[in-house]
């Protein structure tokens, strides 16, 4: 499993309850740019429409070998592929109060680009601010065994 690109921003806006692997359906040019690296989950949401879940405003950047022909929207809206049970459970979950569906990282498994979307809940902003401390003291601790170390 190599991680192509995660939603960091998703990790401090939102506390993740469940996540969710499914597959995406992408064309032939959208899976060279993702494997050149060039895809950006930064502000993509998930929704489910008529039964189905849509990625929207993700980046997919156009493939600069493609024709002129495969040129398309680089932030069109993008199916993913869940079974039925799942659906009905994440609509179930995300109609309650406060909750979302949002991706959190996209990864190769074999030669399929999979994504991993979570439902979660916002977070206020003093558990952004705990987040920010705990990280702030997680560096402050590991400048120091570096330190003693080395």
């Amino acid at each position: 499993m190599k991680i192509i690109t995660e939603n960091r921003q998703a990790k401090f806006e939102y506390f993740t309850l469940e996540s969710y692997t499914c597959g995406i359906v992408l064309e032939g040019a959208e899976v060279k740019s993702i494997r050149a690296g060039n895809v950006n989950l930064k502000d993509s949401f998930c929704t489910v429409y008529q039964g189905e879940v849509f990625i929207k405003n993700m980046h997919i950047a156009v493939y600069d070998k493609s024709g002129a022909f495969n040129t398309k929207n680089s932030k069109r809206d993008r199916k993913l592929l869940l079974r039925r049970a799942e659906i009905n459970k994440i609509v179930g979950k995300i109609n309650e109060k406060g909750l979302t569906l949002v991706p959190l990282n996209m990864f190769f498994e074999g030669s399929l680009v999979k994504v991993t979307m979570g439902i979660c809940k916002g977070k206020h902003s003093y558990d952004k601010k705990d987040t920010i401390k705990e990280r702030d003291i997680k560096k402050s601790q590991e400048r120091e065994i570096k330190n003693y170390l080395g």
